[in-house]
């Protein structure tokens, strides 16, 4: 299983962003965690096989948002766990 953390910055808040990407990890068989930050940001913690999770973090930069997404930062995540404060978990 392979995981990351991504950190979508732009105007990605309040405009369905969120919900678009938890029925995108879902149709991906992706599985994790996902919140908005104060900063105006959106972390997901997204954990699948090697290909999802590419496919997963490449679809954050061009979903239907696309145009708000100013940068989308990915991290390694060795173990998806979940972590204070996020809101919404979603499974495959």
């Amino acid at each position: 299983m392979d995981a990351c953390r991504l950190l979508v910055e732009g105007r990605v808040q309040r405009v369905g962003y969120r919900d678009w990407a938890v029925k995108t990890a879902k149709e991906l068989n992706i599985t994790g965690w996902i919140r908005n930050l104060q900063d105006g940001r959106v972390e997901i913690l997204a954990a699948g096989d090697a290909g999802a999770v590419e496919a997963f973090t490449e679809a954050c930069h061009e979903g239907p948002r696309a145009a708000q997404v100013s940068r989308v930062d990915v991290q390694a995540e060795p173990s998806p766990r979940m972590l204070k404060g996020f809101t919404k978990r979603f499974t495959a």
